[in-house]
């Protein structure tokens, strides 16, 4: 029995992946928007831990609002919306600001150790990650990585590798930001917290980027480097 209006022989489409410019759209407004939030409420007047308070609970009422709207919640929105309200419960029950200051090194901590069990699962979070901006769009022959991923082993080491990469450099950032939410002024660590961002993603973009030159994927991705298998 084949879905309703579903042609008999014709597999039904698959969901559109999310578009390079939706994902990092999302990014930038989980960072973004709390820290601008945090520093308005603060010129209006309001307390330093009511201020990071409601920057924390942006992403559960993002993921409530996605809910709501769609019944569905994706994983990474999940996860974010989790671990900020774990952060907030624990903040209010201590009412410490510093630990509301800290809570992006804590997210960002338990991310790197995600990334690094993943390196052991089916496939590695990086690839997840990296397929909907990188998929038969950057020096691409159109080749599916499901099928690359089933015939090349160099193309799974490449993303077991940058996977660690990646799970290493959050937790060195998630390191940095705890040791600045209580050792610095409380009114400077959002701001810095925010400029650290673009300087951890801009490392790993230049590192990556010469791994992966230097590893032979784009030569995978492209063809070069396929191994032909006979159908």
């Amino acid at each position: 029995m084949t879905p309703r209006g579903v042609p008999v022989g014709v597999a039904p489409e698959a969901p559109p992946r999310p578009s390079g410019r939706r994902v990092l759209l999302g990014v930038l407004g989980d960072i973004v928007v709390p820290i601008a939030l945090y520093y308005g409420l603060r010129a209006a007047g309001v307390s330093v831990f009511a201020a990071l308070l409601a920057g924390a609970l942006l992403p559960a009422l993002t993921t409530a609002a996605q809910w709501l709207r769609t019944r569905s919640v994706e994983g990474m929105a999940g996860f974010v919306a989790g671990t900020m309200m774990l952060g907030v419960a624990a903040a209010l029950i201590g009412g410490s600001p510093r630990f509301l200051l800290a809570k992006d090194g804590w997210l960002t901590g338990a991310a790197g150790l995600w990334f690094l069990i993943s390196i052991r699962a089916r496939r590695p979070l990086l690839f997840h990650g990296g397929r909907p901006l990188l998929e038969g769009r950057f020096r691409s022959d159109g080749t599916s990585w499901d099928v690359l991923w089933e015939r090349e082993p160099a193309f799974r080491r490449i993303w077991r590798v940058s996977t660690a990469i990646w799970g290493v450099a959050m937790l060195l950032d998630a390191a940095a930001r705890v040791v600045m939410a209580y050792t610095l002024p409380v009114d400077t660590v959002p701001g810095l917290g925010a400029l650290l961002w673009p300087v951890t993603l801009l490392l790993l973009q230049v590192v990556n980027g010469v791994y992966y030159e230097v590893s032979g994927l784009w030569r995978l991705t492209s063809g070069a480097g396929v191994r032909r298998v006979d159908d």
